[in-house]
């Protein structure tokens, strides 16, 4: 599997109010949130993406006022699936 590297100026870096050590989790996350909710990314890949779980992931969304994407195909797998188990 195949990586990309992101190369961002080092004055851009120093800029981040955020601890250097963060800094990369911080980007990966941020990243991860705006692709899902521009929808270039489903949820389980932007979870993926930030190292999240599906619970952390789904708090994250909420914490930045991302609406969860549920389409009606994921309704029909949910429905079978509770179908299944009842």
């Amino acid at each position: 599997m195949g990586k990309i590297g992101l190369e961002i100026p080092e004055e851009l870096v120093d800029a981040l109010r955020l601890p250097r050590q963060e800094i990369p989790e911080r980007l990966k996350r941020e990243l991860a949130l705006r692709l899902y909710e521009k929808g270039y990314l489903g949820f389980g890949k932007a979870r993926q993406l930030a190292g999240a779980t599906k619970w952390e992931f789904a708090a994250l969304l909420a914490q930045e006022g991302i609406c969860r994407h549920y389409d009606e195909e994921e309704l029909d797998r949910d429905l079978e699936t509770l179908k299944g188990l009842g």
